[in-house]
């Protein structure tokens, strides 16, 4: 669970399950998250290998990232998680309101 306990990580992994994503995009996705904590975030998940970061020889820097296998084999867990709160989602709006 320390691997994906923070608020975004999930995210973070659901948005790559299927793409390589610069940062910049991962920022457009994801804008409720503040840029420091997605970074932040993101830097994480690499060191724990759930995330790889490439980096290409250009100038200006660019970078990208994509799911790992090990990230990877979260997906179904992720995916369990989220099939849980559609199905229990008329219970938490009733408490906290329509969510996205």
């Amino acid at each position: 669970m320390s691997l994906i306990d923070s608020k975004w990580k999930s995210c973070i992994l659901d948005e790559l399950r299927d793409t390589s994503m610069r940062p910049s995009e991962l920022h457009k996705v994801l804008p409720e998250a503040a840029p420091r904590v997605l970074d932040l975030q993101l830097k994480e998940l690499v060191e724990d290998g759930l995330v790889a970061k490439t980096i290409y020889p250009e100038l200006p820097p660019r970078s990208e990232y994509s799911i790992t296998e090990l990230g990877r084999s979260l997906l179904p867990i992720l995916d369990a998680m989220i099939e849980w709160g559609e199905i229990n989602q008329d219970l938490f709006e009733k408490k906290y309101g329509p969510q996205r």
